[in-house]
């Protein structure tokens, strides 16, 4: 009988000691959504009503103190990475060889890793380039969160014709808030003409465009490929015919348009600017729906809040948040993948700047040899060629990762432009040391 009651006894001190824990359990976690619905509740704050011009991140921040304080950790540096990071280093010092492929342009004297958004306009201020070359004011579009403003009051063409060292008195704060947010509702918008011009181009409404779509298109502003459009310096995005390369190339050479005359060779030159969105476009995650801003800057919590982390810098800093939601994998493995395409991409580099390198050498000694602007055409549309798609992934801050078959094929047509270029030099120079100078004639 005591046996009996000593096992009921027991029984019911566990169903009571496991109802107990279930309503504590069940009590904390009513608790812990009462409190995280109080913070969502909470947010966003109203402080202040912020004005339709206000540019100051930090007035901003007063409503929005989590994406202002993630924003201004864009002042760290936060390191190096195999490719990139924050760290400032010159790139011309690392690869030697872009001092000649860039020879007669600014790039061959000033071009370094950039540090974080904060710095975009004080960086650009700062740069030798301003000194050598007098740029003009549509270098201030990405690099000002008052160019909306300017562009206001001066107009757009009077804006970009203005040369950059004649703005800098009204250029103040580098990326801010109102570049990406309307004032009012926070919605993402564009506030640069170039892009939404680009856009209408291709039949593109992006007031249309879905909260994804803006991820990319506010990144879009100024990660491009662009260049000055006739005597008006007219900001604009060589994508009549396309995204690729290939397609740039095509609307450059339907202008006849050069961004100047190489110092050794004599030819027509293109230089390209960070085309992050033109690769990314060719890549996996894009035609994934992945955006820009996934990766740069994923969706992070903070209690019951979820916000876009505004620290905005490489995944390689950020894995578990920029990759992990996605990839099941370790982040070793993650770090691992990413590297094998870098390390691919940058060995492809090289061998393209061997290449140019060698191009540039045989137009320069078939030069001494009595070559002609004629005589050479071939060679330096070739060299034209190759440099243009080597600048194309070289200046693209990704080092090949945002689309790895798209970067490799286009290396390997640089290498081939050349070669040929070289290949064409050296015949010509053949034939000039033997008197026989009909086939480059008639080439």
């Amino acid at each position: 009988m005591n046996k009996v009651f000593s096992r009921q006894t027991f029984i019911y001190i566990m169903v009571f000691a496991g109802a107990v824990l279930l309503t504590i359990g069940v009590t904390a976690l009513l608790i812990s959504i009462n409190q995280r619905q109080n913070e969502a509740a909470q947010f966003p704050l109203r402080v202040v009503e912020i004005a339709a011009d206000e540019l100051d991140p930090a007035v901003w921040g007063q409503n929005f103190p989590r994406q202002y304080d993630r924003f201004m950790m864009t002042q760290e540096n936060y390191g190096a990475t195999p490719y990139g990071g924050s760290e400032v280093y010159s790139k011309l010092e690392r690869y030697p060889a872009m001092v000649t492929i860039w020879a007669g342009y600014a790039f061959s004297k000033d071009h370094n890793e950039e540090r974080g958004h904060f710095y975009a306009q004080v960086d650009q201020a700062n740069t030798e380039r301003v000194k050598i070359v007098n740029q003009p004011g549509a270098c201030a579009n990405c690099h000002a969160a008052e160019t909306p403003q300017l562009i206001a009051s001066m107009g757009w063409e009077q804006f970009n014709v203005t040369p950059f060292n004649d703005l800098t008195d009204d250029l103040h704060l580098g990326s801010s808030c109102a570049d990406c947010h309307d004032p009012e509702t926070m919605a993402l918008r564009l506030t640069r003409p170039a892009l939404i011009n680009a856009l209408d181009a291709q039949g593109i409404d992006w007031t249309q465009a879905s909260r994804q779509e803006m991820r990319t298109y506010v990144c879009a502003q100024c990660h491009v490929e662009y260049y000055f459009l006739g005597d008006n310096k007219v900001l604009t995005f060589p994508w009549s015919q396309g995204l690729t390369i290939d397609n740039i190339e095509s609307h450059y050479d339907e202008y006849g348009f050069k961004d100047w005359t190489h110092a050794v060779t004599g030819a027509p030159m293109i230089k390209i600017q960070h085309p992050e969105y033109e690769l990314s476009s060719t890549g996996i995650h894009a035609r994934s729906g992945v955006t820009c801003a996934d990766c740069h800057m994923p969706f992070m919590r903070e209690g019951g809040v979820k916000i876009s982390d505004h620290w905005i810098r490489s995944p390689l800093d950020n894995l578990n948040n920029a990759c992990q939601g996605c990839h099941n994998i370790s982040e070793d493995e993650l770090r691992t993948r990413v590297s094998i395409i870098q390390d691919n991409t940058a060995s492809l580099l090289r061998l393209t700047e061997e290449a140019l390198l060698d191009a540039i050498d045989a137009i320069r000694i078939a030069r001494e040899a009595g070559a002609t602007d004629e005589m050479l055409t071939e060679a330096l549309l070739n060299h034209r060629r190759a440099s243009l798609r080597w600048d194309f992934i070289s200046s693209e801050n990704s080092t090949g990762f945002h689309s790895p078959q798209e970067a490799a094929r286009v290396l390997a047509a640089a290498i081939d432009y050349a070669r040929q270029a070289q290949l064409i030099a050296v015949q010509v120079t053949a034939d000039l040391s033997s008197g026989n100078v009909s086939i480059a004639n008639d080439g």
